[in-house]
């Protein structure tokens, strides 16, 4: 996270919250500090736990409009049907279930920046949308007889590849030559390993008070094998390791068998297809039973469908509507 208070100096703020050694990434600093001068859209490409959204922080708080909002939103967590109304935001009644006028994030974001993660999920239809709105810098919320005008940078960021799901028709050419005026690329962990042990000490340091944890460090076999560990969830996954060999550490030197341990454990943790699915299930439904005020009517339209069907639904995931409704 970042500090509250502004840091006196830039490259201070840069070197107390993107710990590195590596010269990959002081190379993405001068990038960030040239970007950071403008307000061109800013597309950041990089594996998913790589720290696309830090990256996109260091934009907007070493930019002119750091004072602003900096809000962040995931393309892929939001359902196609609720896009819209999160985005663009909604008048009271426009709706069944809108029982209050809501602002968008656009809205929330204007003077500021605004972060949309992994674009490459947002659906196709969506996407003439929101290439309108930076066209013509307003928005217009659903229900609303008037424009807004919205003056917000656009930082986008994606694990895949957009001139590839363009050359497969997934995603607008002229959509894409608005969000990528200036590329950023974010390297994956086992591509910086030099960064490894510098980040593995940051976050054992960080999390002693949080953990009340009595480690101080690791030992040098445990650092070898994080060393040479290949890392497919980067930096998030070293983060999670860090934090669970802190948790069980009974000794100021963490041993490398404790950290085989966590490692072995997180891969079997790995949520299976059905499980995931799951949990995404339960997230959507949620969502819409939110902006539906708990109305199952308006959340079964919303989803496309029938009201016995989705009884089942929240059935299954022990949800109930009552739950939602605004008091």
């Amino acid at each position: 996270n970042f500090p509250a208070e502004k840091p006196h100096d830039k490259d201070d703020f840069w070197r107390e919250n993107i710990i590195s050694r590596s010269i990959i990434m002081e190379n993405l600093w001068r990038e960030v500090q040239h970007v950071s001068h403008s307000d061109v859209s800013v597309f950041i490409h990089g594996e998913s736990g790589t720290g696309k959204e830090l990256i996109a922080q260091a934009i907007h708080k070493t930019s002119s409009r750091s004072d602003k909002e900096f809000v962040a939103v995931n393309c892929s967590a939001i359902p196609e049907e609720l896009l819209e109304s999160e985005l663009f935001g909604h008048c009271k009644g426009a709706f069944s279930g809108a029982s209050a006028t809501r602002k968008g994030l656009f809205e929330v974001a204007d003077g500021g920046s605004l972060f949309l993660d992994e674009i490459g999920d947002m659906p196709a239809a969506f996407q003439v949308k929101l290439l309108r709105v930076l066209q013509e810098g307003e928005i217009r919320p659903i229900g609303a007889n008037q424009s807004i005008p919205v003056d917000v940078r656009i930082i986008s960021a994606s694990h895949r590849d957009l001139l590839k799901l363009e050359a497969e028709g997934l995603f607008r050419m002229d959509l894409y030559y608005r969000l990528n005026v200036v590329t950023l690329s974010l390297p994956s962990l086992a591509k910086r390993v030099e960064d490894i042990p510098l980040l593995a000490k940051h976050f054992i340091s960080t999390n002693q008070p949080k953990a009340k944890s009595i480690a101080k460090g690791l030992s040098s076999e445990a650092m070898e094998l994080l060393v040479s560990y290949p890392w497919p969830g980067n930096v998030r996954q070293l983060k999670n390791v860090i934090d669970h060999v802190c948790t069980f550490a009974t000794t100021p030197l963490i041993p490398v068998s404790l950290v085989e341990k966590a490692l072995q454990e997180k891969q079997k943790s790995f949520l299976s297809f059905n499980d995931a699915k799951k949990n995404f299930e339960r997230d959507y439904l949620i969502k819409l039973l939110q902006l539906a005020n708990g109305s199952v009517t308006e959340a079964a339209r919303l989803a496309k469908r029938n009201r016995t069907e989705f009884y089942r639904l929240l059935d299954r995931h022990s949800l109930k509507a009552a739950q939602f409704k605004n008091k």
